[in-house]
């Protein structure tokens, strides 16, 4: 796939302009159990991922499987109901495929939400992260494929890979709705097993503040294209290696429901604003 992949890409692009996906303004990928954004937006056009050529299919039981075009604070997004994982099997560039398909088609933004554990004991599950930093433990990177230097800068600088003009306008935005929005880093793992005790420590103890299983990958190919990125964790679970409980999954879907309104509201006006 890899020395195929702009040709890759075009095809994709060119199937869905085909199908109506004219001139999208911003992306949004919706993370786990995060899916009411949809409810918000004024649907146009929507394709499940396994029509699209090249797309994966997401095999995460509450993980949609649809792009979504559709107008939405006055501007016109397409959405990514339902992510890719490395922990599905998927290659790094599969992964992020969906992402250089949504800047072909036209996006200047790219808005990422997930569902992610809290490292910072400050932080309670059903609150909301937005994210300063990243530390990439995923083992690889988006980037590291021959040809890489065809698409962009292969040297990628992430000085500042969090767009520091949305992140503040987000900030604004909490603040103004009062609505519960840490700031902090987001270490992104493989997965998809939880972590071991010991795992949290190292992780709280190189700068931590939240642990996730996506989000990276997207995050370094949009600095790659140059695209500004925003994301926002909803926590859903604390990872206090002292008091550590097994995992419920269920807990963790709910807790991302009850989360999502402020993170629909945050991204709602944010787009409004851009």
């Amino acid at each position: 796939m890899k020395p195929q992949l702009i040709q890759l890409v075009q095809e994709a692009t060119d199937f869905l302009k085909d199908r109506g996906f004219h001139e999208p303004e911003v992306g949004i990928i919706l993370g786990t159990g995060l899916g009411q954004l949809i409810d918000s937006v004024d649907v146009v056009k929507e394709v499940p991922y396994n029509l699209i050529p090249y797309f994966p299919t997401a095999t995460v039981e509450f993980h949609k499987g649809k792009l979504v075009l559709g107008r939405l604070g006055g501007k016109t997004v397409v959405i990514m109901q339902g992510r890719f994982h490395l922990y599905e099997g998927y290659s790094q560039e599969d992964v992020t495929f969906p992402v250089r398909v949504m800047h072909q088609l036209g996006i200047k933004k790219l808005l990422v939400s997930n569902a992610s554990g809290a490292l910072n004991l400050n932080f309670k599950k059903g609150e909301m992260m937005l994210i300063d930093d990243h530390i990439n433990l995923q083992g690889s990177s988006p980037l590291a494929f021959h040809g890489v230097e065809h698409m962009g800068e292969r040297f990628v600088d992430l000085n500042r890979p969090y767009d520091p003009a949305m992140n503040q306008l987000l900030i604004e935005i909490a603040q103004k709705q009062e609505i519960c929005l840490h700031q902090g880093v987001y270490v992104g793992v493989l997965g998809p097993q939880l972590e071991t005790r010991a795992e949290y420590r190292f992780l709280r103890l190189i700068g931590g503040d939240a642990v996730g299983m996506s989000t990276v990958p997207e995050v370094i190919v949009a600095n790659h294209l140059s695209l500004p990125v925003a994301a926002i964790s909803v926590l859903t679970d604390e990872c206090d290696p002292d008091h550590l409980a097994p995992v419920d999954i269920g807990d963790i879907i709910a807790q991302a429901k009850k989360a999502e309104p402020s993170m629909v509201a945050l991204f709602s006006e944010l787009i409004e604003k851009l």
